[in-house]
């Protein structure tokens, strides 16, 4: 029986075709079978890729929208990083997040934060250290701890490349130099060649962590009343923002060198916006604090927490760390950007870091820097008694004229808007009983009297000051007068000083007068820790040991400090310790 074929056993070809036409069917529909399973498995993959891809990118159900405050050094950076992932549509329960970053001083966040107003979910300061300083007020404990950090700058000193040549020899790149240079009592010192310029702590993070260095390093230097003078002195030096500070390094103003403080991301940022005034960095031998720029989550809503962790997941991806390397910071691991190289006036390497402080020292150096830059109001009592008129061995002065350069010494530590008194004080001096006398009212050495400011009358008024010669030593009762005069005239805003000039007789009053024990129990009772008048007593002449037990009672029972000065330069020392002894009244004892 014949063999019999059909389309459907032999491949669909015809009876008839030649054999060519057959084994060209046959080959083909033998390729089909194959080619239709891989069409299905691309199908079944594209399937299952547009499922994947769609669930990861699902914005079926809208945006997410979350808010970014970052400090205005870094908000351009995070924008950019923003922009590249809100691209990518990033989604969380269905909703694609949107990410917005807008800038915003970290004190003024940190204000709102406090009062219950922050409208950010996501908040990137530029330092721990003001979070910390935050956190020393926060009685509630309210305040989120940061979690993680996004990028790295240290604090660095910096000089126009200019000027940087001048500089070798005269200041090292450290905290203990700027130190020395600042010091407004170290008149000899390297400030006569270098002019320091700061940050205000209170407003700039970059700021507060050069004090905490340099304080950091004048203590482990011993330079504690040079920190004072030095602290005092940058307080008139103060530039409004790290922009304007490093403008003014490359400006010839007099014949001193301008070196400021700013983190090392505020000098690149200089130098790409006015290539043709550089600044170069220079990195404190003894290491540095950086800005640390951590991320705190303010948000408590469920959906957005999951946009939080999503966006800083991305954060600490490579695109990321490129982006904000390339304007100039450090990735979180200290890693520097090709921006930061040699030849630009940087150091790559890492520079060496400081143990960061604790919000307990953190603290102190804000109220340090609070209550340094109070207002002064000194009312200066001066001994013109019979004794004044004695020679200092070995000086060729008297006792009176140096007392006089004790004072006009003392006058050039004051800043501008201080309000300053004298009396002078011995018997009689009025001639209706009383020990003392007022020659200038107690008033700001700005203000002019008669057309001639008050600070002139004061240096002028020293100079002519003479001995009476025979007259006594009225000090208590002056001490009382004074002290009941301040009291009534306190000034909130200021420091209030009793100031006492003497060459150390103590009390000598041959019409009686107040007691020395009565003068103690009047202080004592006068004495007010919410509105304090502290006394500080400088003694200067043979005698002075003699009456030092009860120069200590006085300024004791105000909060106050009495010193012997055995050399007029002394002075400088003594009123820094006053000043330093404002940082802790009225507690300084105890």
């Amino acid at each position: 029986m014949g063999r019999h074929r059909t389309d459907e056993l032999d491949g669909g070809y015809r009876a008839g075709d030649p054999p060519s036409r057959r084994r060209a069917r046959t080959s083909r529909g033998r390729v089909l079978v194959p080619l239709a399973g891989a069409v299905a498995l691309a199908v079944l993959l594209g399937v299952a890729a547009f499922v994947i891809f769609n669930r990861e990118h699902d914005c079926s159900s809208g945006k997410l929208a979350l808010r970014v405050v970052a400090t205005p050094d870094i908000q351009p950076a995070l924008s950019k990083i923003a922009g590249n992932y809100n691209k990518a549509m990033h989604s969380v329960d269905s909703k694609c997040v949107d990410v917005t970053v807008v800038k915003e001083a970290a004190a003024r966040t940190a204000n709102a934060l406090a009062a219950g107003k922050a409208s950010a979910d996501l908040w990137v300061a530029d330092s721990s250290l003001l979070l910390e300083s935050m956190r020393a007020a926060d009685a509630a404990g309210a305040l989120p701890r940061p979690d993680g950090s996004v990028a790295l700058s240290p604090v660095v000193l910096a000089t126009a490349k200019t000027s940087a040549a001048k500089l070798e020899g005269t200041l090292k790149p450290s905290w203990t130099a700027m130190v020395e240079a600042a010091n407004v009592a170290n008149v000899d010192g390297p400030g006569r060649k270098v002019r320091v310029l700061a940050l205000d702590p209170q407003k700039n993070s970059a700021g507060l962590a050069a004090l905490l260095a340099a304080a950091g390093a004048a203590k482990a230097a011993k330079q504690d009343k040079a920190l004072v003078g030095a602290l005092k002195e940058l307080s008139g030096q103060l530039a409004s923002d790290p922009a304007a500070l490093l403008a003014s390094l490359t400006v010839k103003s007099g014949s001193r060198v301008p070196v400021g403080v700013a983190s090392e991301q505020a000098v690149y940022a200089h130098n790409a916006r006015k290539p043709e005034s550089p600044v170069v960095a220079l990195y404190p031998q003894e290491g540095t604090l950086s800005l640390d720029y951590p991320l705190t989550v303010l948000t408590k809503d469920p959906a957005t927490l999951k946009a939080v962790a999503d966006f800083k997941k991305d954060l600490a991806g490579g695109a990321a760390e490129k982006v904000l390397r390339d304007a100039g910071f450090r990735s979180a691991d200290g890693k520097a950007g090709d921006g930061l190289s040699k030849e630009k006036g940087f150091t790559p390497e890492a520079p060496r870091a400081l143990e960061p402080p604790d919000a307990a020292t953190v603290a102190r150096m804000v109220q340090t820097w609070s209550r340094l830059n109070l207002g002064t109001r000194l009312l200066t009592l001066l001994d013109v008694s019979g004794t004044m008129a004695l020679p200092v061995p070995g000086t060729g002065m008297t006792r009176m004229q140096a007392i006089n350069k004790i004072a006009t010494e003392g006058l050039g530590l004051f800043p501008a808007d201080s309000e300053l008194g004298l009396w002078t004080f011995s018997t009689h001096l009025d001639g209706r009983g009383k020990d003392w006398k007022e020659l200038v009212s107690v008033g700001p050495v700005s203000e002019p009297i008669n057309g001639t400011l008050r600070k002139d009358i004061l240096v002028r008024t020293f100079a002519q000051i003479q001995a009476k010669a025979t007259g006594d030593t009225g000090l208590n009762d002056t001490v009382k007068a004074a002290y009941t005069q301040l009291s009534k005239t306190y000034k909130e805003d200021k420091i209030n000083t009793l100031l006492i000039l003497t060459d150390g007789a103590g009390n000598d009053d041959p019409d009686g007068g107040l007691s020395n024990a009565g003068l103690l129990q009047y202080l004592r009772s006068a004495y007010n820790p919410k509105r304090p008048i502290s006394i500080l007593l400088i003694a200067f002449g043979p005698e002075a040991e003699k009456g030092k037990q009860q120069m200590d009672a006085v300024a004791k029972a105000t909060g106050g400090e009495a010193y012997i000065a055995k050399d007029v330069l002394q002075v400088r020392d003594f009123f820094l310790q006053g000043m330093e002894r404002r940082l802790c009244t009225p507690n300084c004892d105890g």
